[in-house]
């Protein structure tokens, strides 16, 4: 199963909100998802971005891909630079992460 991090719209008519969510990457945008990892809210100013940085980290190690915008959302919250950090202790240490 190919799984991808991704935004699902919420909200109403010209006032979107987003839930960061992982799903099957053939179901349908607001379709049936696996985990819900966070939400965003771009009409709030500032921005309000709320992402579970150890749900995150964990659906990327597990091989899930994120779309360009959560990608995004995750370089501007730092998601991205711990996942490259628990990959090199990883590596490092040869397995599993330990605490």
């Amino acid at each position: 199963m190919a799984v991808k991090i991704r935004l699902t719209r919420r909200g109403s008519k010209k006032k979107p909100f987003y839930r960061v969510v992982v799903a099957d990457s053939r179901s349908p945008r607001d379709g049936r998802i696996i985990e819900e990892i966070g939400h965003y809210n771009p009409i709030s100013e500032p921005k309000e971005i709320s992402i579970c940085d150890e749900k995150a980290v964990k659906w990327l190690s597990n091989g899930a891909k994120p779309t360009d915008t959560v990608a995004k959302l995750f370089k501007e919250n730092g998601i991205l630079d711990k996942f490259e950090e628990s990959k090199k202790l990883k590596f490092i240490l040869g397995g599993e992460i330990i605490g």
